[in-house]
């Protein structure tokens, strides 16, 4: 963070000519940059540029000690005023157009300061790189015809076919490229270059599309299903929100299966009829060819957003979104930046996943931002889950958010009943296998009767360790505290990591005795020993080693929705938006790879885990049945999940939290340290930890600090990483704290920091 004194250097210059020579309405850009700065930088606007600078622009200036050209956004332009500094002028305005409109300006303002961050890191985050590199356009020539000889067109004696080609921009209002002239004027090219080198005419060079792209799949259109009872009550809640034309947050509490992607519908719908858009945002993993058909067979202009996009395709998607173009917008985290200007309406489906949040600066949670966005724009947030978040549910007992349940699946089919199996008296798990024995005999009985199976396990790889039966230990990755995967299929062992590989050893690296063992079970060993017990049966796994190729992941589904495999498996990502009414069986291979994590909101989401992957059957009158396999089978988690009861789980893990004063009773931040010296990163978070506390006693702050500590993931990509956890009853005093703080500190260039607020990962 720069003090005042090198923000003044950096700013300060030799005056030019030009500069002394500026008037009193001299106008000054204030200047943001992708880096962790709290305050902006002015510069001079040139006068060429003033009709054309304005907020949410990019703008090339000198910044630093070297005069360094850098790309920075314009946030605010004001009248210039005497003072003691000495301006450096713009050097280059990037965008005639605002990248965003007025309210997302103020959006992005706010993450940065809810989020302790910088303006600058969050617009080049927010503005896809595909729309800030103009990605599938070009620079085209065109031509036209200056004024004074369209005047003095009838005095003009030219050849047959300069004056055809002359006649032909004449008559256009805009101008026209070298091929539309000559099939217009039915010529080759000399005729134009002709009178281009005459200056009748004159190019004219402008940015245009290279290419159209239309990826939305022809489908029938739909109409909009006959609600029940239950729907009913529900739609007409948020109808009444919509409708109201203020702000207001809805908490949709729909078990599995029980319709709530057809209030979303119909609510988008009754916005669609007002002209206005909709944001719908879904993990990334639920982005479905179900998911994304099932909106186009009921709106006529979708766009789907999503990290497979090329810049090409996300540019092209943002101008549509821009210009209006598009109803319905579906996508993951970063859609809720989608540029519409007519936003009526945001959903979050599923809006207990923590990939809502994102890891890398800025660290702002979809949910959060979309409440805010919501607020500027005085439109409804609808939040659907089957399993809300505690957060969200304190804030319906806080009477923040209105609460609509529904508590029954469409036609009245029953949720699935729960069978828990302690692995502990299994004697084939015992033995080494997946699939225990009830599960197996399900198995058996459901691919007879004509019905699918979907397993989960939530470990990708052949074997998640090797270990040594001589010294007890595992194979580590050198760059991370993490044990190497046994991948079968490559023939080496992976750092889920940071992708380090190595064939396997042959002997033990910490005390060289050849006995290492393959121990563990992930999804390619489970897939292994399917087809052993189900040889005669065709099954398909699903997790993010044998869905890299773009279009596997569809492709996979839709043959199991044709039925030409009977077993699914996979990680999480076969866990939720799936729904085959042939799925008759569901089994959890094992529930506790979920629960032993050193993260407070374990239990919490082993629960919404096993929920929502036991939600993808019993969605038709075949009915279904759902195996949980673990050790634990008396932890409340799992007891409550299999009987369908969050509330009662809500219950009892909330008064937990409570006696611990932990989130969502209180605010939560977490500081993480990391360098490649661990003596270095341990001193330097002490060190800051004292600076805190410091800042803490004198102004009798509220807050507690926690550690520092290792952090659980004590190395990463060859840095050692320390964490410290700070509480406190409100956010703000976290965020006084952390700026009363943060910037005075002296930085260190071995060690960086930065700080995740509200985390939702704690490794």
């Amino acid at each position: 963070m720069s003090s005042p004194s090198q923000r003044q250097l950096f700013e300060t210059e030799v005056l030019t000519n030009w500069e002394e020579a500026a008037q009193r309405d001299q106008l000054v850009a204030e200047v943001v940059f992708n880096r962790p700065l709290q305050e902006s930088y002015s510069y001079l606007v040139p006068d060429e540029l003033r009709e054309w600078i304005g907020p949410a622009r990019r703008v090339k200036v000198s910044f630093g000690r070297g005069h360094q050209t850098t790309v920075g956004f314009c946030v605010a332009v004001r009248p210039w005023e005497p003072t003691h500094r000495k301006l450096k002028p713009i050097v280059e305005l990037l965008d005639r157009e605002p990248l965003l409109d007025d309210h997302m300006l103020e959006l992005t303002k706010w993450i940065a300061d809810y989020y302790l961050c910088g303006w600058g890191q969050v617009l080049d985050s927010v503005i896809p790189a595909g729309v800030k590199k103009k990605a599938g356009t070009r620079m085209i020539t065109l031509f036209t015809v200056p004024e004074r000889v369209r005047k003095n067109r009838d005095a003009i004696s030219l050849p047959a076919k300069q004056a055809k080609v002359l006649d032909v921009l004449c008559a256009s209002d805009v101008p026209l490229t070298i091929d539309v002239i000559c099939d217009r004027a039915d010529c080759g090219t000399s005729p134009v270059h002709a009178l281009r080198d005459k200056k009748l005419i004159d190019p004219v060079r402008e940015r245009s599309d290279n290419f159209e792209i239309d990826n939305i799949e022809p489908t029938e259109q739909e109409l909009d299903l006959t609600l029940n009872e239950e729907q009913q009550v529900a739609y007409e809640k948020v109808l009444a929100a919509i409708q109201s034309r203020e702000h207001s947050t809805m908490l949709l509490h729909g078990v599995t299966g029980s319709g709530k992607t057809e209030i979303y519908i119909q609510a988008i719908r009754e916005i669609v009829s007002y002209g206005k858009q909709a944001i719908v945002l879904v993990p990334e993993i639920s982005l479905t060819p179900q998911t994304i058909r099932r909106f186009r067979r009921r709106f006529d202009q979708v766009a789907v957003l999503h990290s497979h996009l090329t810049d090409a395709e996300r540019h092209w998607h943002w101008q549509q979104i821009a210009r209006g173009e598009v109803q319905v917008v579906v996508g993951a985290r970063s859609a809720i930046f989608a540029p519409c200007p007519q936003l009526g309406l945001i959903i979050i489906d599923e809006e207990h996943e923590n990939t809502f949040k994102q890891e890398t600066t800025p660290r702002y949670h979809a949910r959060e931002v979309a409440r805010k966005r919501a607020e500027l724009e005085r439109i409804p947030l609808l939040l659907g889950t089957a399993t809300p978040t505690f957060e969200s549910w304190l804030k319906v007992h806080q009477r923040e958010y209105e609460l609509i349940s529904m508590l029954n699946r469409v036609a009245k089919l029953p949720l699935p009943p729960v069978v828990t199996v302690d692995v502990r008296n299994d004697p084939q798990i015992n033995k080494g296998a997946a699939i225990g024995r009830a599960l197996e005999s399900a198995m058996r009985l459901t691919i007879q009767d004509g019905g699918q199976v979907i397993l989960f396990l939530n470990l990708r790889g052949f074997s998640p360790a090797i270990w040594c039966r001589a010294c007890g230990k595992s194979v580590q990755c050198p760059n991370c505290d993490i044990t190497l995967t046994w991948h079968k299929d490559k023939r080496m062992a992976l750092c889920h990591s940071c992708d380090y590989q190595v064939p396997p050893p042959t002997a033990c690296p910490n005390c060289n005795h050849p006995g290492v063992r393959f121990v563990g079970i992930g999804t390619q060993k489970l897939e292994e020993e399917v087809r052993t017990k189900f040889s005669n049966q065709k099954c398909l796994r699903m997790d993010s080693d044998s869905m890299s190729k773009r279009g596997s992941h569809d492709e996979t589904l839709e043959l199991f929705r044709q039925g030409k495999a009977s077993i699914l498996l996979g990680t999480q990502m076969i866990a939720k938006g799936l729904d085959f009414p042939n799925v008759t069986l569901v089994g959890v291979i094992d529930a506790d790879t979920m629960l032993h994590q050193p993260d407070l909101r374990a239990t919490e989401r082993t629960f919404q885990l096993i929920s929502q992957v036991a939600g993808r059957t019993g969605r038709s009158t075949r009915g279904g049945r759902v195996f949980v396999q673990t050790a634990s089978p008396a932890e409340p988690a799992i007891v409550k999940a299999s009987e369908h009861d969050y509330i009662g789980f809500a219950r009892h893990e909330l008064r937990h939290r409570h006696s611990m004063l932990a989130p969502p009773f209180s605010k939560m931040a977490r500081v993480i340290f990391r360098g490649e010296d661990e003596h270095d990163v341990q001193t330097f978070a002490q060190e800051f930890t004292r600076s805190l506390k410091a800042t803490k006693e004198n102004e009798n702050l509220d807050i507690i600090l926690l550690g520092p500590a290792p952090a659980p993931l004590a190395k990463l990509k060859s840095n050692y990483r320390f964490h410290l956890q700070l509480r406190a009853p409100a956010i703000e005093l976290i965020q006084h704290l952390w700026r009363a703080t943060e910037a005075r500190f002296p930085k260190s260039n071995s060690v960086e920091f930065a700080i995740d607020v509200e985390p939702t990962n704690m490794r």
